[in-house]
């Protein structure tokens, strides 16, 4: 059958990253490019005995449909800690559980945008969150990134030109993929043109919990107080991303109406995983463990910087995140896809520049690296392999 594709997905194009993991089966591929939280971070113990209580005592209510709005006792838990860790979230807000935070990525841009809309993003930005957004047939205009954010004179430049901005997207906090955080200056003055503009920031922090050097910076939303931020996040790079939980925190009224067309994308998240994570967090914690994973990657982000520094410095320019997953590293002049390719003919897996560029096929003369799955070993002797490409 000759099978004709709706306008809305007949153009998009899959994820590369998803794409290098089919070519990883070959064991001798060092893999700088998942976006994956180290095994070493999942306390396997703890979801064990957490688990095995909720069968034991709660099996009939977490195999049952829940309600849309998610699992009360993790809202009231997740509302609790924005407020107490990042000062987010306000009596005029309610929050949402979704199944990962691309999810709620998703979800906004259903509940905010037409077609023909414009979203303008960070270039580069999260391929997860403009693929979402060209799902919907929005335009997406991209704001060059620079050393601490946006360029904002280039952000409001873009505002002016597309009237109809509905969303400015914008990964604040070691921004994926360039592992860089906006400062406080450029958060204050991205929100004052969002409400100039009459449009919504929606602030994706997955990584905020993350910091293992360098000073706190305050959310997006923190600062709001006129209902223009949706914040977004998830269990992901702190419990697991496998079990798929992720949060959106928002103005009630944007809320509800992400709650409408959850229930027809999936009913609810799924509710034993929610139970798992309230759990974990009245059982145990969450310092503790996410202090243990502050020092993992930043032991691994410290030997691929030293790493970098020993081999690739005078070749290529690369960010220092001071948190987060993941390292930055452009090639003046070069082409990040043939610096993918000669990598991955070298038995080393990165993700080329393009496949963040707002526009499909756009050029890059960056790659980037993750430090928080390949072993130490394979930091040192991946590196090596990417100083012999470059």
């Amino acid at each position: 059958m000759n099978y004709i594709f709706s306008d809305k997905v007949k153009d998009m194009k899959p994820s590369a990253i998803r794409e290098i993991f089919k070519s990883l089966s070959d064991p001798n591929v060092i893999s700088f490019a998942a976006g994956n939280p180290s095994p070493l971070s999942f306390p396997v113990e703890k979801m064990h005995a957490v688990a095995e209580d909720i069968f034991q005592n709660q099996a009939s209510f977490a195999f049952q449909y829940g309600i849309t709005e998610g699992y009360p006792r993790l809202r009231e838990q997740i509302a609790t800690r924005l407020k107490e860790r990042f000062n987010t979230g306000s009596d005029d807000d309610d929050v949402i559980i979704t199944t990962g935070g691309q999810q709620g990525i998703d979800l906004c841009a259903k509940v905010l945008c037409n077609e023909g809309d414009t979203v303008i993003c960070e270039n580069p930005s999260f391929i997860g969150a403009l693929n979402a957004f060209r799902s919907y047939n929005t335009k997406l205009v991209g704001v060059d990134l620079e050393a601490d954010g946006m360029n904002i004179e280039a952000l409001e430049n873009a505002l002016k030109a597309n009237p109809n901005t509905k969303i400015i997207y914008v990964i604040p906090t070691f921004q994926n993929p360039a592992g860089i955080t906006t400062s406080l200056e450029k958060r204050k003055a991205i929100l004052a043109l969002a409400e100039k503009y009459n449009c919504t920031i929606l602030e994706d922090n997955p990584y905020g919990e993350l910091r293992f050097a360098g000073e706190d910076v305050p959310t997006i939303k923190s600062l709001d107080t006129k209902g223009h931020v949706i914040y977004c996040s998830s269990f992901s790079k702190i419990l697991s991303a496998g079990m798929r939980i992720g949060f959106v925190c928002g103005p009630k009224e944007l809320v509800q109406k992400i709650v409408v067309v959850k229930q027809v994308n999936d009913v609810h998240t799924n509710l034993f995983f929610q139970m798992v994570a309230s759990k974990f967090i009245d059982t145990y914690g969450l310092d503790d463990h996410i202090e243990m994973i502050r020092k993992l990657y930043k032991d691994k982000c410290d030997l691929m910087l030293a790493e970098l520094d020993k081999h690739v410095a005078g070749k290529a320019v690369y960010t220092r995140p001071e948190g987060g997953l993941f390292i930055w590293v452009t090639v003046e002049g070069g082409n990040g896809d043939d610096i993918a390719k000669r990598a991955l003919n070298n038995k080393l897996a990165v993700v080329t520049g393009s496949s963040f560029n707002p526009i499909q096929g756009g050029y890059s003369p960056s790659v980037r690296l993750n430090y928080s799955t390949p072993s130490d070993e394979q930091i040192i002797e991946g590196v090596k392999r990417l100083a012999e490409v470059l």
